[in-house]
């Protein structure tokens, strides 16, 4: 079981079972939703229970796309493709280490230029 939350702790959640090897994605929608890249591992909606639901907000980014940040405290929490049987969930709104290893970087033709991705990571120019 893993645990996160929002800044705030508005929202918290959990995460059943092991997590994926998350991505970080580059994109620049990513980027300007978290600030920076975006590390997530993607989740069985299954498994992700979240408490505060009333707390997410979610911008619908694209018309496959939406994100969901907490409406208090403004936190990144979700990436989430519509009608799909997953979401992702952000690494940084873990509470504890979560046993797992960045795999790859996504969308790097998209990164920000005040950075290298420098970590010998498998780069790709989409997903």
């Amino acid at each position: 079981m893993h645990h996160g939350s929002c800044l705030c702790r508005a929202v918290t959640f959990t995460v059943s079972g092991d997590l994926s090897p998350p991505e970080a994605c580059h994109c620049s929608q990513c980027r300007k939703h978290s600030g920076h890249y975006f590390a997530s591992t993607d989740v069985l909606k299954p498994t992700l229970h979240v408490s505060g639901r009333e707390h997410v907000s979610w911008f619908q980014s694209s018309d496959d796309i939406r994100r969901g940040f907490c409406s208090q405290c403004g936190s990144s929490l979700f990436w989430e493709p519509i009608h799909r049987d997953w979401v992702s969930v952000a690494m940084g709104a873990f509470d504890d280490p979560t046993a797992t290893k960045l795999r790859m970087h996504i969308f790097v033709g998209d990164k920000g230029d005040y950075y290298e991705i420098a970590d010998g990571l498998p780069q790709k120019q989409r997903r």
